[in-house]
Order: structure tokens, then sequence, then C-alpha cells
């Protein structure tokens, strides 16, 4: 499996917790098994825009005060792209939200993600809690690129800029402000699937640090 890492990762270099989680397999991608490479931007939310609650009841995610999200560019004005965009953004909140929940088992990461994609975060989740850590700080997601495949199946590339993101220690409350580098700046590279109940879930994500693509 390649390895990914997820929000505030590298913050961590100094601990065991650099070994990140398992994003997606090495096997050859077919047509059914798409993930979509980067690049755009424009304005910025705090959150991803709301999706289509269809059937679904979806999960609430509250942060903490001191940590913050902001999506930029996340609408395109095509309402079956913006409700991709929305439900990829939120998979990646699941993952911040179970964090600082402390929560490997959180139901919003199963809302939002499956198959590679939520065991790899549950990994990460789990390493982040059992090491006594929690985030602080501001990550920002910009530069969305999607590509739909067909109905039921899409690719959302972006990048994050994690140099305002960085680990706290839940014993000490002491904030690791790591100082940024061009691994502060991570490429995603998603795939995402349409359930019945209208959620498009996450079920395979590649990253990169440092990549070209989204260094500001």
């Amino acid at each position: 499996m390649k390895r990914r890492p997820l929000p505030v990762a590298a913050a961590l270099v100094a601990t065991a917790l650099l070994l990140t989680a398992c994003g997606s397999g090495d096997d050859k991608s077919s047509d059914n098994d798409k993930i979509v490479g980067a690049d755009s931007a424009a304005s910025a939310s705090p959150t991803p825009p709301n999706a289509s609650d269809g059937d679904a009841k979806r999960p609430r995610m509250n942060l903490p005060r001191d940590v913050k999200e902001t999506f930029e560019g996340w609408t395109t004005g095509d309402a079956a792209k913006d409700e991709i965009l929305a439900d990829a953004g939120l998979a990646q909140s699941a993952v911040t939200y179970a964090v600082t929940q402390g929560d490997p088992e959180s139901p919003a990461l199963s809302f939002y993600q499956a198959d590679s994609a939520l065991a790899g975060s549950r990994d990460w989740v789990k390493g982040i809690v059992d090491s006594g850590f929690t985030y602080h700080g501001t990550v920002r997601y910009y530069a969305p690129d999607i590509s739909v495949f067909d109905k039921k199946s899409a690719g959302v590339s972006y990048c994050a800029d994690e140099s305002k993101a960085f680990n706290k220690n839940l014993k000490t409350n002491k904030i690791d402000k790591t100082p940024a580098s061009d691994d502060s700046f991570v490429l995603y590279s998603t795939r995402l699937e349409k359930n019945s109940s209208g959620v498009w879930k996450t079920t395979k994500l590649e990253s990169e640090r440092g990549n070209k693509a989204c260094l500001r």
C-alpha cells in the first residue's frame, strides 16, 4: 500500500507517527479504479459547502475552538460537482474531527469514507490518539480539481497548507510549532463513490508532500 499522511502529519517528524497510514493499494488502475491529480482556486469558506442530504442523516462535526479548516474554491457553480466536492471536503474534516475526539472509530469517518481510505484513516487516527496528541491551528484546503467518471464515481484532487497547523500534547497542552517547509504542503488525490443514500464516500486516497503544484 502507498503511504499517505493526513492533516498535521508534518508536525510529527520527531515521532514514530511519521509512518503514515496506508491510503490505497499499489494495484494498477482501471477505468473503474480512477483517482485524479490537481490544480485550481478561489474564495475561502470555513467549512465545505453543504452536500445534498438525500436520505442520509449526516453526523455533526464540531471542531474545538483552536482547530480550524478553510476551503478555498470549493464550489464550481455546477450542482452535481459541488455535491461531490462537499463530500470530499467533509471526508477530510471527518479525520480531523476523529483526532480531536480521540476516537479512531468515529461514526463520521465511516460515514464519509470506505474501503482502503477508511482503513488508513482509522489507523492514522489511532496512532495520533495512542501517542497522546491532538491538533491545534488551521489547515487550508485549496486548488480542488474534479473529474466525474460516471453517475456513481469521481475523482477529486486538492492541496492542503499545514504551515499553521501543529500537534498538541494532551497531557501538557504544549504545542509543537514545527517550522513550515515544503513538506507543509500536501497534494491529495482521491476517488469517491456514491452510495445508496446519496453520499459520495472517499474510497481511495493518495498524497504527496512538497508537490510543486501545491507550493505557495
